[in-house]
């Protein structure tokens, strides 16, 4: 008896010897946490390390020279496609968000991005700002990767798929899809969030992605960051812009002292980039053609496929991995590069199951050794469909090819003013034969994202007009929204009907959430030197509305005093287009700003 106990102690003893040694290997290997911030709408000018005779970004500054700085990093020339191109590697002609509205921003379902390889490896994962991928399910962030998502809705605050009446201050936001009250800016809030997030979570690693939706018009800006320009010689909404950013900016060294505080500094690796060019940093008055603002003399903003609009700031700073210093390398280095980097990076279990635009730079960025020649392409679509040709930039380290003629030597000039064509035959054609090639590497991959209706998961799902397919102008804010102005007459919804059976759809001018009738007209808000209020709305009068699903078409009358008008429909499961109409008194339709959708 007492060495069958004596056995059992010993194999007891060797069990958690073996598990101490499981426990070592485990914690033996360090993982990093990883933040990327991405600012909307700053331009590789708008900083004071970049320039700036004006604008006051104290924090940037400093980090810029405690980090690696690629001073030749380019993304896409708006919103939608840089983040896009960021989660997944990939071009955004490939992956589906090609344009910011229209049924075009939405991240494709089978696209794998950031988040869930971060997720996969055992990372938290959290977000917090501006999506801009998809406001339904399964395009929401939380869908997508994140464990922790508060986000606006839609591009931006007060956008059409944004809660109600959204200014930047004190709005509502969504937690996991549901509605959630703030206080204060929401810069604030973004970075606030943020920091507690992290101080929850930090004994793990874990992955933030924090995108703030400044600098993005509209330029409502706390007045005291305001003050701090209004002695300026610029246009109103530039100094509000410099205003917000550098509220962005003291933000940013609020997130970073609070890193030093709990002591994650070291072994975190912080990444601040933007989405695009400046919108709000340069200003040419029309009467006399003179520019007003900095841009670091490049051609070009927002939109634009010269390097005004694509190339941006991009510091990354890792002090345990000996990523700092306030190195700087010129090499050619896009967003599309940040998904394979921070995989080698962060030693992630990585399997790249479509092909990449982006490539590993870790070497690069470590200083080891360069990237040698490459070739990448930005262009700006901004419609229906990818179009070959349309305003693309095809660029290695020192050359630009812009609309497939222009060519530019930017380290020479880059200012791209000289265009050098007819000098460089050989390089225009080397650079046109790349983007033929690989133009017809991404045709396959093009399509649309539908949006699924009576799924379980989101049941009912509201679409918005932000959304509706149309080449038109749509209403992708809620000031337009209010003035029932930039109405398309035509446009569609593709929807994947998730199960056969009864649905109701109630299509409104308003959100839901607003409690608004039909065709009442919303009061205007005031606006300040800093703020930017809602316009006066005006009524619409309808007289019936009309739910066409392919062939088969629903009507019902409208009573104006409701918030909505309810179509019952019985549909088939797989996928159909969607036209959602309201009729007017006047003889002509236009389609539903908001349309909810529910099973029974």
């Amino acid at each position: 008896m007492k060495l069958h106990l004596l056995i059992s102690y010993f194999i007891y003893l060797l069990l958690i010897a073996c598990q101490n040694n499981e426990k070592k290997e485990t914690n033996s290997k360090s993982f990093p946490n990883v933040i990327i911030i991405l600012a909307d709408d700053q331009g590789y000018g708008d900083l004071g390390s970049h320039g700036h005779p004006i604008l006051q970004t104290p924090n940037l500054d400093a980090f810029a020279k405690k980090s690696v700085e690629l001073t030749n990093f380019h993304v896409s020339t708006s919103c939608s496609p840089t983040r896009a191109s960021i989660m997944t590697g990939r071009n955004a002609n490939r992956n589906g968000s090609w344009h910011t509205i229209a049924g075009c921003s939405i991240l494709n379902k089978e696209e794998v991005t950031m988040a869930e390889v971060f997720k996969k490896n055992n990372y938290q994962t959290a977000m917090f700002g501006k999506w801009h991928l998809g406001d339904n399910y399964p395009y929401r962030p939380q869908d997508r990767g994140f464990d922790e998502a508060f986000y606006c809705g839609g591009g931006g605050v007060g956008q059409t798929p944004d809660y109600w009446n959204n200014d930047y201050f004190d709005d509502t936001y969504f937690r996991n899809g549901t509605p959630e009250k703030t206080q204060g800016y929401c810069t604030d809030v973004w970075f606030d969030e943020t920091i507690e997030y992290i101080d929850q979570h930090k004994e793990k690693p874990f992955f933030v992605y924090l995108a703030p939706n400044a600098a993005h018009a509209p330029f409502n800006v706390p007045p005291e960051y305001l003050a701090l320009y209004e002695k300026e010689d610029l246009p109103a909404y530039l100094k509000r812009f410099n205003g917000m950013l550098t509220n962005l900016d003291f933000n940013f060294g609020k997130l970073l002292d609070y890193l030093d505080k709990v002591e994650l500094s070291d072994n975190t690796v912080v990444i601040y980039t933007t989405d695009n060019g400046t919108t709000g940093g340069v200003y040419t008055e029309k009467e006399t053609g003179k520019t007003v603002g900095y841009n670091a003399d490049l051609r070009g903003m927002k939109i634009s496929n010269y390097d005004g609009g694509h190339r941006v700031p991009f510091f990354i700073r890792y002090p345990d991995g000996k990523i700092e210093g306030g190195r700087k390398s010129e090499e050619l280095v896009a967003h599309v590069d940040l998904l394979p980097t921070l995989a080698a990076l962060c030693d992630l279990d990585y399997k790249i199951e479509k092909p990449l635009d982006g490539r590993d730079c870790l070497p690069l960025i470590m200083g080891e050794k360069e990237i040698g020649e490459r070739f990448l392409v930005t262009d700006t679509q901004r419609n229906q469909w990818p179009e070959k040709g349309r305003k693309p930039c095809v660029m290695s380290k020192d050359w630009r090819l812009v609309n497939e003629t222009e060519l530019y030597n930017t380290k020479i000039d880059p200012s791209q003013k000289d265009d050098i064509a007819s000098q460089y035959p050989e390089k225009v054609k080397e650079m046109q034969d790349f983007y033929n090639g690989w133009w017809e590497s991404i045709l396959a991959d093009q399509h649309h994202s539908p949006l699924l209706v009576g799924d379980e998961h989101e049941n009912p799902t509201l679409l918005t007009i932000h959304d509706l397919h149309s080449s038109k102008n749509i209403p992708w804010n809620q000031s337009q929204i209010r003035k029932g102005d930039a109405i398309p007459d035509d446009g569609y919804y593709d929807i994947d009907i998730a199960a056969s059976g009864s649905y109701e759809f109630s299509l409104s001018r308003y959100p839901p959430s607003s409690n608004l009738a039909l065709n009442e007209v919303v009061i205007g808000s005031e606006s300040f030197p800093f703020f930017d209020g809602y316009p006066e709305g005006k009524s619409l009068n309808f007289v019936s509305a009309l739910v066409e699903v392919d062939s088969l078409k629903f009507e019902s009358y409208v009573d104006l005093n409701q918030n909505s008008v309810k179509v019952n429909a019985v549909l088939n499961k797989g996928k159909a287009q969607l036209k959602v109409w309201f009729l007017l008194e006047s003889g002509g339709k236009i389609p539903a700003y908001y349309t909810n959708i529910r099973k029974f």
